[in-house]
C-alpha cells in the first residue's frame, strides 16, 4: 500500500504519520510545495516513524507527479494561501457587516473560489498517476464544496471532518465506556450538522446525556442550554455562527483577536519545536491547534477502505437519496459503512422543518459556489452569497464577489 500526504508541511502531520504508522502501508510520501515546512515537518515525521518501528519507506518531496505515482491513498490537507488566508477571511468581511469565518459565510467563500481549483489539479494528476481504484481523501476545507467539486469531476473521493469523532470522544468519555462502542448518528452538510442520536450498543442515549451534560455540551456549541434541549440534539459549534449570528458579528466588530492570528502564533511555536532533532513524538502544545482527533478519523478511513472492514465513518458523500429533501447530488455528511468500494450510508430518517429548512438553504449556496469555484462566472458567484443565510442581501452579495 502506497500512501500520499499533498501538504505534509502541515503541523498535523506528526499526528497523522503517527497513525499511519499502524497501517499495513509499504511506502510513505509526504509532499508540500514550502520546502522549509517540508523538511522541518517531514523530519518529525520521520523520527516519530523510526520510534514506532515503521518498516516502510518514507519520502519528502516537492514534487507532486511523484508523490501519487502509484498511490493508493492520497490525503489531500492543503490551505491555499496559509494563514495570511485565513486571517483575510475572517477579517475582510466584517466591513461588509458579514461575519468572518473561514469554512462558511463570506470568508468560506473565499476559501472555496482559492481552493476548488488547486484541489482540481490536483485531483487531476491523481487521476493520471496513481494506482487505479485510488482514492483521494479530503481534509481540505471548505469540505464539502471541495468534495463536490471532486465528486462533480468524476474522482473517487471522500470527505473526512473531525467534528463528528470529537462527539464520540466526548461521549464515551461521558458515559465511562471504550469510544468504539458508540456510533454517533450526526447529520447534515459539513460544518452544518446535528448529533440526532448515540448509540452505545444499539441502544440510543443522546437523551441521558442531553439531561446530564446538557450545560456542557451547550457551552461546548456556544449556545445557551435552553436552546439545546429545545431541539434534543446536539448542534456543531459552526451552528452558532447561524443562531447567534448578531452575538457573534458583534463581537467579531468589538475588535476580537481573529482565530487566524492565534493559530499562526501557536504554529510558529510548533515548527520552532519540530527543528528539535531529539524531539520524537507530537507535542502537547498540537492539542491547541485544533482539529482534536483528526489522526485517528483519518486513519480509520484509510483502514475500512483499505481492508474492507465496514466500520462506521462520518464522511462528506453524495446524498443519494439520504437525506429526504435534498438532491441526490448533494453532498452531505453522514454516518455511513465503509468498505473497499466506499461508503454506504446508514439509513437516516428525514429531518425536522427546524434542520431542514437550513440544511436546503446551505445546499444550495454550496451547489452554486462549487460551480462559480470552477467557472470563474461573478453572476453566479453573486447567486451563491445571495443564496447563503449568512450573506443573502444583494449589495453584501455585489460587494463581496465583485
Amino acid at each position: 500500500m502506497k500512501v500520499a500526504v499533498v501538504g505534509a508541511g502541515s503541523t498535523y502531520t506528526p499526528e497523522l504519520v503517527s497513525g499511519l504508522a499502524g497501517l499495513p502501508v509499504d511506502a510513505l510520501v509526504l509532499h508540500d510545495i514550502d520546502a522549509d515546512r517540508r523538511e522541518v515537518v517531514g523530519g518529525l515525521a520521520r523520527r516519530i516513524l523510526d520510534r514506532a518501528g515503521f518498516a516502510g519507506d518514507v519520502a519528502l518531496t516537492g514534487d507532486l507527479d511523484a508523490a501519487v505515482e502509484g498511490a493508493d491513498y492520497v490525503l489531500i490537507q492543503i490551505r491555499v494561501g496559509g494563514q495570511a488566508a485565513r486571517l483575510e477571511d475572517e477579517t475582510r468581511p466584517l466591513a461588509c457587516g458579514c461575519i468572518g469565518q473561514e469554512t462558511t459565510g463570506a470568508g468560506g467563500f473565499a476559501k472555496a473560489m482559492r481552493t476548488v481549483p488547486v484541489v482540481l489539479e490536483i485531483a487531476a494528476r491523481v487521476a493520471e498517476g496513481a494506482a487505479p481504484g485510488a482514492w483521494i481523501v479530503d481534509f481540505t476545507n471548505p469540505v464539502g464544496i471541495v468534495t463536490r467539486a471532486l465528486l462533480d469531476a468524476g474522482h473517487r473521493a471522500v470527505g473526512l471532518c473531525n467534528v463528528a469523532i470529537g462527539i464520540q470522544r466526548y461521549a464515551a468519555r461521558a458515559l465511562g465506556v471504550e469510544p468504539a462502542r458508540v456510533v454517533v448518528d450526526q447529520v447534515g452538510l459539513n460544518h452544518l450538522t446535528w448529533v440526532r442520536a448515540v448509540w452505545l450498543d444499539g441502544a440510543d442515549v443522546l437523551p441521558g446525556l442531553l439531561a446530564e451534560h446538557g450545560e456542557e455540551i451547550a457551552r461546548g456549541a456556544g449556545l445557551p442550554p435552553w436552546l439545546v434541549a429545545e431541539l434534543g440534539v446536539i448542534p456543531s459549534y459552526y451552528l452558532h455562527y447561524f443562531y447567534a449570528h448578531d452575538a457573534v458579528l458583534a463581537e467579531q466588530r468589538d475588535g476580537a483577536v481573529p482565530r487566524a492570528a492565534q493559530v499562526a502564533e501557536i504554529e510558529r511555536e510548533l515548527l520552532e519545536m519540530y527543528r528539535d532533532p531529539n524531539l520524537a513524538e507530537k507535542p502537547a502544545l498540537l492539542e491547541q491547534r485544533g482539529g482534536a482527533y483528526y489522526s485517528e478519523a483519518a486513519v480509520g478511513l484509510v483502514r475500512s477502505l483499505s481492508s474492507g472492514d465496514g466500520a462506521v465513518h462520518e464522511v462528506d458523500m453524495r446524498n443519494g437519496g439520504t437525506l429526504a429533501g435534498l438532491a441526490d447530488d448533494d453532498v452531505v455528511e453522514v454516518p455511513a459503512r465503509v468498505g473497499r468500494d466506499g461508503p454506504v450510508p446508514l439509513e437516516q430518517a428525514p429531518l425536522a422543518p427546524e434542520l431542514l429548512g437550513l440544511v436546503q438553504h446551505v445546499a444550495a449556496y454550496e451547489r452554486l459556489a462549487a460551480e462559480a469555484a470552477v467557472t470563474r462566472d461573478p453572476a453566479t458567484a453573486r447567486k451563491a452569497l445571495l443564496a447563503h443565510p449568512l450573506v443573502g442581501q444583494h449589495e453584501m452579495a455585489r460587494e463581496l464577489a465583485g
